[in-house]
Parts: structure tokens; C-alpha cells; sequence
């Protein structure tokens, strides 16, 4: 019986093994075609963070309202309207606003997670002239040169696919001008973000342009990323995104002019990179 034993795991060893004498393994997609479905995670733990997701991610071309890893902000934390974060940012916020609170200062959300549809919108109204800048300029008509023009939206608007708000990591705080952190009731929020949001992981990506910053948005004291997530955005945009890329909305022509990606992706505070 031994004899016949032998032989049959021979014949059965023969069977299961590949042809070309490699061991046997599961079939998997790649990684271009999981980026291309939904972005790639590493198993989440407690304290891990999420893998750079795909580029449509990256550029905003997808909803955040049915993406897994987004949530919606509480209405005690905002002026009223509705916002969408990324589950990290929402969690860390929360845990700054009650220190916030704790100390006096109340923290509102005025904007978070905007898409690249969103983003659209909003250039889109200020490049045909039917959203003022600043209140008041036509960029349409100030600015016939779509250079110039893109310039001066990029003051304080970002083109579709280039926002760090797309990426559930950035929000805007209790106003959107930044005289009203001057003094009184602004000017303690600032102060206290200045001193302590870099605790909660949060920073302010367009603080005053100079030396260190020399090209980019105009400052936004309002705005704060939280950098745990952005940093890996920052870095994976400077790595995949280009200039010539930037399509799909009036005035993209005007990207690689201005070279939007050095002087504005990347024109950021360098405490925040």
C-alpha cells in the first residue's frame, strides 16, 4: 500500500502545481486599476492613517456625500448650512473645538469640503463676471486677459481640481475676511488658533506672503487644514498633478501659464508642508 500512496501525492502534487514551476498565488487587481475604482486604504487601526488616495481624489472628482471615509459636520459646529469632512479632520476638530470652548473662544465652520463640481461653480461665476471679487470687480471685464484674469481669482479662489478643500481636509472658521481677526471677537479666535491649533494637527496653509511664502493666495486667516491628512495630499500633487492637466472649466487654458501647481498647490506655509 505504500508503494500506491506515494504514488498517488506524486500524481496529485503534478496536478495542483503551475506549469512554469512558480508557486501558486491568488490573482489580484493592480494598483492602477484600484485607483481607478475607489481610492486605496491600508487596514484601519486607531491611530493609522489612510494610504494617498487616487487622483480623482486628489483633483475632487467625486462626491464626497457617498465616499466612505466623509461625514457630516454637526450643525452645532457651523453657521447652518450643510458640510462634509473626512471622518480625521472631523474627529480632530471636534476635539479642538470643546478645548477651544473650554478657554472661551467659539470656533464656527463657514466652509469645508468642496468637490471639483462645487469648485467649478465658483469659478466659473467670477471668470464670466456674474460673482464679484472681492465685491467688486467684474474679472471678466477688469482682466480681459485670461492670465491676469485667473491671477486675480486665484487671490482667493482656487481653480477646480487644484482646492485643498477637495480633500475633506481643510475648513474655514467664523469668517471670510480677514479684517474681522483684527480685533474683538476675531482677534481671540486667532489668537487662539495661532497658539493652539497646531496641537490638534491643524494650520493655517496662507498666512501673509513674503520671504518664506513668496507666491501663492493672498492670506486667509479663516483657513485651516488639518495637515496629518493634507500633508500626504501636498506631497502626492507634487508628485501626479501638472499643469497641463488642469481641464474641464472656463480659463484652464491659463494653468500652465501661471504655473498654478509651484505657485499655488505648493505656495503654502511652510510650517503646514
Amino acid at each position: 500500500m505504500k508503494p500506491l500512496l506515494f504514488l498517488a501525492t506524486i500524481l496529485l502534487l503534478a496536478c495542483t502545481a503551475p506549469s512554469d514551476g512558480t508557486a501558486a498565488t491568488a490573482e489580484v487587481p493592480s494598483a492602477s486599476a484600484v485607483q481607478d475604482t475607489a481610492p486605496a486604504r491600508a487596514p484601519r487601526t486607531s491611530d493609522s492613517i489612510p494610504d494617498i488616495p487616487s487622483y480623482a481624489y486628489l483633483t475632487g472628482k467625486f462626491d464626497p456625500a457617498v465616499h466612505p471615509d466623509f461625514v457630516a459636520v454637526a450643525d452645532r459646529y457651523t453657521d447652518g448650512d450643510p458640510y462634509l469632512l473626512h471622518r480625521d479632520t472631523y474627529a480632530a476638530f471636534e476635539r479642538m473645538h470643546a478645548a477651544a470652548r473650554a478657554d472661551g473662544v467659539d470656533l464656527m465652520m463657514v466652509s469645508a469640503t468642496r468637490n471639483f463640481a462645487r469648485q467649478k461653480q465658483i469659478w466659473e461665476a467670477k471668470w464670466r463676471g456674474q460673482r464679484l471679487l472681492e465685491g467688486s470687480e467684474k474679472a471678466n471685464e477688469v482682466y480681459p486677459d485670461p492670465a491676469d484674469r485667473a491671477r486675480a481669482i486665484l487671490r482667493y479662489s482656487s481653480m477646480p481640481g487644484t482646492s485643498r478643500h477637495h480633500w475633506g481636509t481643510d475648513i474655514d472658521l467664523n469668517a471670510l475676511t480677514n479684517g474681522y481677526f483684527d480685533a474683538g471677537p476675531g482677534k481671540r479666535v486667532y489668537d487662539w488658533l495661532t497658539t493652539h491649533a497646531a496641537d490638534y494637527g491643524f494650520c493655517q496653509p496662507y498666512t501673509a506672503k513674503g520671504e518664506a511664502r513668496p507666491s501663492g493666495y493672498e492670506e486667509e486667516r479663516w483657513h485651516w487644514s488639518y495637515i496629518p491628512l493634507a500633508r500626504q495630499l501636498t506631497d502626492y500633487a507634487a508628485t501626479k498633478l501638472r499643469d497641463a492637466d488642469i481641464s474641464g472649466f472656463d480659463g484652464a487654458e491659463a494653468a500652465p501659464e501661471i504655473a498654478v501647481l509651484k505657485n499655488y498647490v505648493l505656495g503654502i506655509n511652510p510650517a503646514c508642508r
